[in-house]
């Protein structure tokens, strides 16, 4: 017997408490999504389907998984915008999808395999004891601090300085084109890495040294990055400390540093700075920008991921001054780019 009668009308108040409902529902399920875009990246589905292998049966024989299970991921990845579907149970890539290929410019692949892997995954639980105690409670969850867990977990450590090499490619660009070292001839990359900022630079001025400072288990990888750009010859990776010392330089740069430390902490990486700085010293700090006011932006977000991983935090332009008048550097400028990072240019004082 058909389904007869019709729906009460719905009023706009009804019609909003179901739109919220709706939007809440999928924040609350937003692990999903996490975890669907992280097994479409590992099980390399866009790379696969661009290189012509564009249906079910024919990645689960390359990836050696279930073709029913699959296809069911591949569905779900049109519903989340990553795959088109072309008929005859074959797929397409989306623009959206492309940027979990492996080796396009700005790639998230790695992002998507690190983000949501254990270690991470295990600490994004403890959020709510961090809020209320006021601190992280990463060593709760994994026994030690996040960047210990990467250092005895060789795998996802590789992950993560991939993962950032990557996202360092979105504003690579941009810093090359608005930053003018001007007399600057040394150059070292605090805490950087496989160095793709620095080796970004160094490419665009041949006249200039780099020397990348990290713990010995990334050093490797920055020489590694160094030999494929083919700037050995004025390279120096260095395995040491931060907080104990910095090499000298006339310009420093510190993307993505200062938000994984404490105010005290960001103190003495920045006092280390200015104690090796020569005469006349820059630096540039590439962090994103909480913006004051009514609208914080996507940046207060960021500011829960530090939270849940660190001691440290995302900041409004103010708090950073703050910083740099502490630690005997002022500001000079302020640049966007096209992510959500913003370029900060420091000088010593």
């Amino acid at each position: 017997m058909p389904l007869s009668g019709s729906l009460p009308s719905t009023s706009a108040v009804e019609a909003e408490i179901g739109r919220n409902v709706d939007t809440l529902f999928q924040m609350l399920t937003g692990h999903w999504v996490a975890q669907t875009v992280r097994a479409t990246a590992e099980l390399r589905v866009v790379d696969h389907v661009v290189a012509g292998a564009d249906s079910a049966d024919a990645i689960a024989k390359l990836e050696g998984s279930d073709p029913g299970t699959t296809y069911r991921l591949m569905r779900a990845g049109v519903a989340l915008g990553l795959l088109d579907v072309l008929g005859d149970g074959r797929f397409g890539a989306t623009p959206l999808g492309s940027l979990l290929r492996e080796t396009v410019p700005g790639s998230l692949r790695n992002a998507a395999l690190v983000q949501n892997a254990n270690g991470m995954w295990q600490v994004w639980a403890t959020l709510p004891a961090a809020v209320r105690s006021g601190r992280t409670q990463v060593e709760s969850a994994i026994g030690t601090g996040m960047f210990e867990y990467l250092a005895a977990h060789p795998e996802e450590g590789e992950l993560f300085a991939k993962a950032m090499s990557n996202m360092t490619g979105l504003v690579v660009e941009d810093t090359v084109a608005l930053l003018d070292l001007g007399a600057a001839r040394r150059v070292v990359d605090v805490g950087g890495a496989n160095g793709m900022l620095l080796l970004g630079l160094m490419r665009a001025n041949p006249g200039i040294e780099g020397v990348v400072l990290d713990l010995p288990h990334a050093v490797d990888g920055a020489r590694h990055a160094a030999g494929e750009a083919g700037v050995t010859d004025r390279f120096t990776a260095v395995a040491g400390d931060f907080f104990e010392e910095v090499p000298p330089a006339d310009y420093f740069l510190l993307k993505w540093i200062l938000h994984d430390w404490s105010d005290d902490d960001c103190l003495q990486i920045l006092r280390n700075c200015r104690r090796s700085a020569q005469a006349g010293a820059r630096a540039l700090v590439v962090e994103g920008l909480i913006s004051g006011g009514a609208q914080p932006g996507t940046v207060a977000l960021l500011d829960m991921n530090m939270l849940a991983m660190h001691d440290g935090r995302e900041r409004e332009l103010a708090e950073f001054d703050d910083l740099f008048a502490a630690s005997g550097w002022r500001r000079t400028g302020v640049s966007p780019t096209r992510s959500l990072y913003s370029l900060i240019e420091i000088e010593a004082v």
